[in-house]
Parts: C-alpha cells; structure tokens; sequence
C-alpha cells in the first residue's frame, strides 16, 4: 500500500466521501489512489482553491463531519486560507491535506514553490498551526497516515475546527513498510470519545434560576445550529415565555416568527433583539461565545455581569466564561441541557404572560418583523426589495447562503426566517466571496433542497468561478447577484469621500452565459419574485444580476441608536 492509498483508505474508513480540491504536484500525485476509489469517494474539482475550501468548510458545517480540502501547499496556505480560517472561526470541522511543494532531493537548494521552512522558501506546517485545532508535518508514509486519522479525530470533538496534514512530497507515492515501528491501526479506535455529560445539580440550579427570572432571555448562537435543536429549544421559549435572540452563527436556529423571537444581536442585528437583552433579568447562553460583534461591542448598557444573572452552555469549558463572566457554567451538549428543561416543570400562567407581554411590547416598539421600504432609483431596486421577496419566497423545501457586506446585513436584521437551520452563513471572519462556493456546496450536500445564493458584486467578481462548478456538476443552483456597482458597505462608512469604493457595472447575466449557466438581469422590484421562480424552475445553475440602487445604504437597518 502506498502513502496516498492509505491516506483516502483512512477518509473511507472514517466515514468521509467527498473532497474538494485544485490539484498541484503532491495532491497532484495523490489522485490515483483517490480515482481509484471513485466509487466511493467523490473528487470535486473546484477552479480555485478559495472556491474549494469554503466548499469543505460548508460541508463541515451543514453535515457536523469533516469536510476534505486537498490543495498544493503555496496555495493552501493563501487563497485557501479563506476557507480554512472561516472553519477556524465558526467551528466547523474540516480536514485538510497539502504538502510541502518540493522536488526530490531539491528542498534545501530554495526551488521555486518550495513550503519546507528551509532557507529560501516558506513554512506550510508554520502557518498552517496559526489557523487550525491540530497541524502535523508526515516526514513518512506511516506518519501520513496517522496524522490524517489524528486530523479527523481533532476536525470532529469539540471545539470541533479545522485540521491539517502536510506530507513531504516525495512520500505520497511511497510504500507503507510492513515493519513499521510505529504501527497503525484502524482508524475508528482513534475517534472513539463519550460527549460531555451535564451535570444534574447544574442543570437543577438552572432550572430554579430560569423560575425565579422576571425576564428571561436565551441567546443562542453555533452549538444550537450545530445540534439542530431550535425546534426543541423554540417549543421551550414559548412554554415558558422566554425571549429568544440570536448570535450571526444562530440566527436562523428558530422560527423568527415565533411570538417569542426578536432576531439577532449586535450594531449590524435588530433593534429589538439589542433591547430585549438589556432588558432582562436572567441570560441564558446557549452555545454561544458572547463575541463583541454580538453585544454592540460591549455596550455595557447590553450585557451587565453583576446586575443580571448570566448562565452559559457550552460543550467547550474554555468557551464558557471566556468573553463576560458569568454565574453559571453548564459543560455540555445544549441539545441535552434542552431536553432536560423541557422536562422541567412549566412556568406559572401568569408569569409567563407577563413575560410574554413585556416581549411583545419590546418587539413593537423597536417594530420588529415590519420590512422598512426605502425608494430607489428608476432602473434600480433597494435591499428592502431583495429581503421582501426572498421572505416572499422561501419554503421549508429552501436553503440560503448569506455573503458579506450590505446584502447580508439587510437580511440578518429585517429576514424572518420560518424554517429552522435553513441559513447558512459565514460568521467566522465573514470574507466576500464566501456565499457562491457555499451554495455549490449546500447543493450537494442537500440535493432535495432549493439553494439560493446571496452576494454581493464584488464578493461574485471573487468567487464566480463557482458558477462552472456549479453547471459542470448540474447542480440547480440560483446565484442572486446584489449589483450595486461598488463595495457598499465601505461606501456607506466613507460618507462623501468616494475613494476605492466604484466598480463599472458589469452584465453578470452575460458573465453566466459564458460560465455555463442561465443569466437573467432584474431592474424593477416587482421583478425579483419572479425570477426567482423562474430561475429555480429553469434547471442548472442561474445566475440573476440585481441592479441595486448605489445610494441604498446598510445604516438604514443598523441599531446604532443608543440603548
């Protein structure tokens, strides 16, 4: 057995059936013993490896198993950072193989390419330790094989993240001896673990809490999205008269529409949500880091340690406590700590009105739900627009994939999703671009769902060659392009000074022609629902170019009002 044979035996063995790659010299050499095995592992050639690296990180995120990355070490250590890094900063399990670029016998003499950490070239094992959970350099084929069993396990326990494995080039395609000192065994032994369990007097002291509160509130975040248990936890909120909020990485986790959902958090989330957190009595956190973006940056007026009752569930003890102090610490799974309190005794009736009213009252005067209409330009349509339709648009049977920028913030705060875990977005660093690759990869990760993609134009221009992934593998996905001929979100923070903000207004509908799928262009609000049936309809992959209003600003939906 060779290296690259035992490396895609061990990703077989564990369970793992798909990669995503831009193949170059050591990967390159790997694919034999990858087609070799076609039929049971799937090779998607992406046309980037940024493109393929947010690819595996989606499949990390929608599916809880690692998703595979396998590119040339230059380049998996720069354009595929993108995706890594998300993985790093969201929590999504992800495996990712490379190598050191070197010829035999050349990795000391500074040969072009080279990421050895000798002199004259670079260090891929180096950077790579800055952005994941567990790095390992395989200086032989046993160790090749071990580090990506190691690399799995790491990927997939909590805090679950990126894992990496960069093998000396010349051993790919070398022999695993037979009398290897270091022996291997199967790889399942290695990933064997029991989950945290909660501890029954921590579950009772928060129950005793949450019946005592005057207000409760649960701010959920990643650990609710990737325990898929807002439904359970929904069903608790309401039973109780519990105000639920949301982190970026939990928006979506519940129905918004719920009488006891105010939206997300934070400067770019809704004013409601901001509101109903100040405004309460006890915290509940639920799988959620309490990160800055989330509490207007430590508004202290938001989030008082001291003067409310905070209570963090995490699976991850260095996450509870990490970012405010709190009064409670819950290690555990919160699809477990859910069930235990639904099991708990409801609430009394009047209790729960009260706090049903005072969430009702909060929820209309900062209007939450009510779409704000803005006016746009002849030839042009507003954000508002876009959200109106998609909330038009989506059925349980849809997902959508969020980029960065105005487009995404105008619908984390003003689109209320219905369908629990229907959203898929980045909020590790965010980066443009993201939201293409992402809907490829949800598309074939739930191929009996509708996949609809958000960006931006610059993010498009970043990224489109996912949409000949996209056609190449017939996947009928539906790329909605918010065409505002600049970057808008820097234009709004520059006010008047105009400065590196302005793209031509380019015909993406042309560009998708040429990318292999169907482009239709949108220059009127009435238009967008259509197209949208229309494109999901159709087939294939579409791309539908949105002509969005240049003056359409994201600080008209942003809560920089003071609390």
């Amino acid at each position: 057995m060779l290296a690259n044979e035992g490396v895609i035996g061990t990703l077989l063995e564990a369970g793992l059936t798909r990669g995503f790659t831009l193949p170059g010299l050591g990967i390159t050499w790997s694919l034999p013993a990858f087609h070799d095995r076609r039929d049971a592992f799937d090779v998607v050639l992406a046309r980037s490896e940024q493109c393929a690296s947010v690819m595996a990180q989606v499949t990390g995120k929608m599916t809880g198993r690692p998703g595979v990355l396998m590119a040339q070490g230059p380049f998996a250590t720069t354009t595929g950072a993108f995706g890594i890094l998300e993985a790093h900063f969201s929590s999504s399990p992800m495996v990712i193989l490379t190598d050191t670029s070197c010829y035999d016998g050349f990795a000391q003499h500074g040969v072009y390419q080279t990421m050895t950490g000798d002199y004259g070239g670079a260090d891929a094992f180096s950077v790579l330790k800055t952005m994941t959970k567990y790095a390992t350099l395989a200086t032989t084929p046993t160790e090749a094989v071990f580090g990506t069993q190691l690399a799995v396990k790491h990927a997939g326990t909590p805090r679950q993240g990126p894992a990496a494995v960069v093998m000396r080039s010349n051993i790919i395609r070398q022999p695993l001896p037979d009398d290897a000192r270091a022996r291997l065994y199967p790889v399942d032994g290695h990933l064997r673990h029991t989950p945290p369990c909660a501890n029954p007097e921590a579950v009772a002291a928060v129950a005793r809490a949450l019946a005592a509160a005057r207000q409760p509130v649960m701010i959920v975040g990643n650990g609710v999205y990737g325990s898929r248990c807002g439904s359970a936890l929904q069903a608790l909120a309401e039973r109780d008269g519990i105000a639920v909020a949301s982190s970026y990485h939990g928006k979506g986790t519940i129905d918004e529409t719920s009488p006891v959902a105010v939206g997300m958090m934070g400067t770019w989330g809704t004013a409601a949500a901001n509101r109903m957190v100040q405004a309460a009595d006890l915290l509940l956190v639920m799988g959620c880091s309490l990160g800055p973006e989330y509490t207007r940056f430590r508004d202290d007026r938001m989030i008082r340690p001291g003067q409310q009752m905070i209570i963090q569930v995490d699976q991850d003890p260095r996450n509870a406590g990490w970012v405010v102090p709190v009064d409670i610490a819950v290690i555990a799974d919160v699809a477990e700590i859910v069930a235990l309190l639904v099991a708990t005794p409801p609430a009394p009736v009047r209790l729960v009105t009260e706090r049903k009213a005072t969430i009702a009252d909060i929820r209309t005067q900062n209007r939450y739900g009510v779409l704000p209409q803005h006016p746009a330009r002849p030839g042009t349509v507003h954000y508002a627009d876009i959200v109106a339709a998609l909330q038009d648009f989506l059925t349980p049977d849809d997902l959508l994939t969020l980029d960065a920028g105005s487009n995404r913030i105008w619908a984390t705060t003003n689109l209320c999703l219905r369908t629990p875990n229907q959203l898929v977005a980045p909020g590790g660093i965010g980066g443009m671009g993201w939201s293409p690759p992402a809907a490829v990869a949800a598309a074939l990760v739930a191929p009996d769902k509708r996949v609809t993609g958000v960006v931006g134009d610059g993010g498009f221009m970043m990224t489109m060659d996912a949409v000949a992934t996209a056609a190449e593998r017939g996947l009928d996905t539906v790329f909605l392009v918010a065409n505002n001929a600049g970057l808008g979100m820097v234009r709004d923070n520059l006010g008047n000074k105009r400065i590196a903000v302005d793209f031509r207004d380019h015909d993406f509908a042309r560009v998708a022609e040429g990318l292999g799928a169907t482009g239709m262009t949108v220059s009127a609000p009435d238009e967008i629902g259509d197209a949208l049936r229309a494109a999901h309809v159709h087939g294939g992959p579409v791309v539908i170019d949105i002509k969005v209003d240049p003056a359409a600003s994201h600080r008209d939906c942003s809560d920089y009002d003071p609390l």
